[in-house]
């Protein structure tokens, strides 16, 4: 059955934007790959130049010639804009009337990334995540699935990008029922639902089906610990359940446990293999889906190029070596984010470096940057656990 809607272009022209973001295989090196993404990318960028006075201007300042756009490689010279530019500016590449959604990425607190988007710029990386959930067996239109939602509990108003993706990711099993675990106080905030959750977890236990797991890492971590100090039996959830987790997170003293010690732990409280427990890196201002092979390991669709910038200079770094992650897609045709300086750190490593079937390079997360001035969704949520008086 189909998932989501067919992604509208704004202009029938993108020819090879529309060819590179409807491949079908995720991490699937074909011959013309490189080159059919520069053509993309120069598609891409004349659009925004055209269309976009301020991104017009920002080009002539970082007096960038397209002409000189000839390989991948050159594509790190596309001028990027911070993912903090985002939070202090909007501007759009379309008419208003063609802005169909806009997303913030900020939690409870924190300064917001205002993100627009047109049918194609939203529509498009949705499918994008249905190839991958193709590409891994997790697409079962036939399978009802018990979901909990470690994210957080929206209105008619609500934008959040988070809640957006992980209610979303509800369409590629059928709902038998879903719980979300961060509930509207009535008040603007959010209060994690703790024993609830573990409520509902026993629950979904006895009713036999599948469970899938979305959302922040931190409150899958907070559920299993409270259930371990209150003795509680372990689980015994089908076999195909899965976790799929996203938005980052950081502990009550500010320290992220180890995902691998995540999974075992999660694995021996819910009874599933940690084969079927993944994370996701995506945020708001670069939606492109990366989602870990069994391996653990964040490989980078054909639809996007990443880059590894020193965070002293800002030139380009090597496999290996950690600095500013910096993504590089042409899909997005709503605001002139094609080139976007994450303030994430990472190292990137070759595809040989995985024995997985995926052939494109990976990358690994070593940092999540954050303030009080400058705050993400997960930062936010986090807070809500140090508040937490449970």
């Amino acid at each position: 059955m189909p998932v989501i809607e067919q992604p509208i272009l704004p202009d029938p022209t993108l020819i090879n934007i529309k060819l590179l973001c409807e491949q079908s295989e995720p991490y699937q090196l074909l011959e013309n790959s490189n080159s059919l993404f520069v053509e993309a990318m120069k598609e891409n960028i004349s659009w925004h130049k055209k269309r976009n006075p301020f991104y017009e201007r920002y080009l002539e300042i970082k007096k960038f010639d397209i002409k000189n756009l000839k390989t991948v490689l050159d594509c790190a010279n596309i001028p990027f804009l911070p993912a903090i530019f985002f939070k202090t500016h909007e501007t759009v590449s379309v008419d208003k009337s063609r802005i169909i959604l806009n997303l913030t990425s900020s939690g409870t607190s924190g300064q917001k990334s205002q993100m627009f988007f047109d049918d194609w710029s939203i529509h498009s990386p949705q499918r994008m995540v249905e190839f991958i959930f193709n590409y891994y067996g997790w697409s079962t239109p036939t399978q009802k699935c018990n979901y909990i939602l470690f994210s957080y509990e929206t209105n008619a108003g609500a934008h959040l990008g988070t809640s957006f993706t992980d209610h979303y990711l509800c369409r590629f099993a059928p709902v038998n029922e879903a719980f979300t675990a961060l509930k509207l106080t009535g008040d603007g905030g959010y209060e994690f639902d703790l024993f609830g959750t573990v409520d509902k977890l026993r629950e979904f236990e006895k009713q036999g089906l599948p469970v899938r797991i979305f959302g922040f890492p931190a409150f899958l971590n907070e559920t299993i610990q409270r259930m371990k100090d209150l003795k509680l039996s372990p689980l015994k959830l089908p076999k195909d359940s899965l976790i799929f987790l996203g938005g980052g997170w950081k502990s009550k003293k500010g320290q992220a446990i180890p995902s691998e010690e995540l999974y075992h732990r999660a694995s021996e409280m819910f009874g599933f293999s940690e084969s079927r427990m993944r994370d996701g890196y995506g945020s708001v201002e670069h939606c492109i889906p990366y989602v870990e092979c069994e391996n653990h390991n964040l490989h980078i669709p054909v639809w996007s190029r990443v880059f590894i910038r020193n965070v002293v200079n800002l030139e380009l770094l090597n496999f290996g070596e950690e600095g500013f992650i910096h993504f590089v897609s042409p899909y997005i045709t709503s605001v002139p984010a094609q080139s976007v300086l994450m303030d994430d750190l990472a190292i990137l490593f070759k595809g040989s470096d995985c024995d997985c079937t995926a052939e494109t390079p990976f990358f690994k997360i070593t940092g999540r940057a954050g303030s009080s001035k400058n705050k993400s969704c997960a930062i936010s949520a986090a807070e809500l656990l140090r508040g937490s008086s449970l």
